[in-house]
């Protein structure tokens, strides 16, 4: 039989990628597409600037073809998966009134307004997207997290009218619903001959980003845990009940219909921090590693290698951005002396990771009755060595990463090979395609260490709590208005 393939286009925060898959979940090709900065007009506005998540999805699928050597034909469709708590506001014909608002945007937080006569449609980045895709107007039940009338237990909007129209839309403002795994297009023309996928192509709808990552993760049960090491890191086990007012976690739609994923509490500017030290370092680092011929990340996670577990006593906490309802909260080190280096603070940075998600991940599973034997770690940073043995020191389990660290993309995969029967149901497709690399045993030393170390960093910004609030006070008399940026 002639070998197949499957498109997978994973839309994240920071770049668009699209890989191209064979029928058993491995790599041919790939290519990704850095999104622009950010656009911040005014404060709590924050939006993608110009059309940069279709562009950049243009980009880098032009990219992935021209690097594919095999016959394009043989492709058999398109998984999109794209970031999720973002708003597109549409013409009648599916392009962009305005730039999409992201999920760091306070508008956001609050039901639609429409400001601009010329907004159609109100709907998600996966509706956008796969509107230009196939100029169908469809969109993932699966996406609907955050200011939409969406009834996350029915898996449609509410049929409460009262409820439905407290959220500011019309049903005849919204895409049309379908599930993970359908069908929402097929590819047209445009895109095709921008890009170079062939026309026609199925175009599957998946769900969330965080939701297709745990499918492509190989999530299947509650005794797996993922931490998802993106711009927002956070954790999550699989179930199949949906849970409407948890304390510790919440109910998010899965890749797959009338599946839930349990998400915990996260890291807001999470990996960022860890890019954030390394461009404050500079050229130092940069010269450093062109030096060794390593990247900047490589040259770090050697150095920080050296360090001695618990950093010599150097603690951080992950506040660099804060949420909007406690401005006051803020990034912070802690315990800094002579002997601190660089090395330190980009150690002391990937503990303070775990140390949060371990606590976060623990409240999770008390409240859920659950206990996870293996914890799987997804994104960028699962590709250091050393964050991958802190995360199983930390966590005191084995840690795993798969053959496909950016999992995103191969869960929008095992959709299309469902939705286009190359396998009949989503654990078939997740058995033949999710493949382990390498696992991380536990030191028994260290766990003991970071159990001690977990705690006291438990309590430190508890602890500051009431000085950062002083210090935001003041800073708001003083200038009269404070832009937490």
């Amino acid at each position: 039989m002639t070998k197949k393939y499957i498109l997978g286009i994973d839309g994240g925060s920071q770049s668009s990628k699209v890989v191209i898959f064979d029928t058993k979940g491995r790599v041919v090709c790939e290519a990704s597409q850095a999104l622009e900065p950010l656009h911040t007009p005014e404060p709590g506005v924050v939006e993608h600037p110009h059309d940069d998540l279709y562009d950049s999805i243009v980009a880098a699928a032009s990219r992935v073809m021209e690097a594919f050597q095999g016959d394009p034909a043989d492709i058999i469709g398109v998984g999109l998966c794209t970031i999720r708590c973002c708003r597109a506001l549409t013409r009648a014909d599916g392009t962009l009134v305005e730039p999409v608002q992201s999920w760091m945007d306070q508008r956001l937080a609050k039901p639609y307004e429409k400001t601009n006569d010329d907004v159609v449609y109100v709907t998600t980045t996966s509706g956008y997207l796969m509107g230009r895709l196939t100029g169908q107007l469809t969109d993932t039940v699966a996406n609907y997290i955050g200011p939409w009338p969406m009834d996350v237990e029915a898996w449609d909007w509410f049929s409460d009218k009262e409820t439905f129209d407290s959220y500011n839309v019309n049903l005849d403002m919204l895409y049309q619903l379908q599930m993970p795994g359908d069908i929402g297009g097929y590819v047209n023309a445009q895109f095709a001959a921008i890009t170079g996928i062939p026309q026609g192509l199925p175009v599957v709808h998946t769900a969330n980003d965080k939701a297709a990552e745990a499918l492509g993760a190989g999530l299947r049960d509650e005794t797996t845990g993922l931490v998802s090491l993106g711009t927002y890191i956070t954790g999550m086990i699989v179930g199949k009940e949906y849970v409407a007012e948890p304390n510790t976690y919440f109910s998010n739609f899965a890749s797959e219909p009338h599946r839930y994923i349990y998400e915990c509490g996260g890291i807001r500017r999470g990996m960022w921090t860890v890019s954030w030290l390394r461009n404050l370092l500079g050229k130092e680092v940069i010269e450093a590693a062109a030096a060794a011929g390593v990247s900047g990340d490589e040259y770090l996670n050697s150095l920080a290698s050296t360090v001695a577990a618990g950093s010599d006593g150097l603690m951080c906490v992950l506040d660099w951005l804060a949420p909007p309802t406690q401005p006051h909260k803020k990034g912070m080190f802690l315990g800094f002396d002579e002997r601190h280096s660089y090395a330190h603070m980009y150690r002391a940075i990937l503990e303070g990771i775990a140390f949060t998600m371990k606590q976060n991940m623990v409240d999770m599973e008390e409240e859920r009755r659950a206990s996870i034997g293996t914890l799987v770690v997804s994104g960028g940073g699962s590709y250091s060595d050393l964050c991958m043995q802190i995360f199983a020191d930390v966590f005191g389990i084995p840690a795993v990463r798969n053959e496909v660290r950016n999992a995103a993309g191969l869960g929008a995969a095992i959709c299309v090979a469902v939705a286009c029967s190359v396998y009949p149901t989503f654990d078939d497709a997740s058995s033949h395609m999710v493949h382990r690399e390498d696992c991380f045993a536990p030191n028994p030393q260290n766990v003991d260490l970071y159990a001690q170390l977990r705690a006291v960093h438990a309590e430190i910004a508890e602890q500051n709590d009431a000085i950062l609030q002083r210090t935001h006070r003041i800073l708001l008399d003083h200038k009269g208005t404070f832009v937490d940026a």
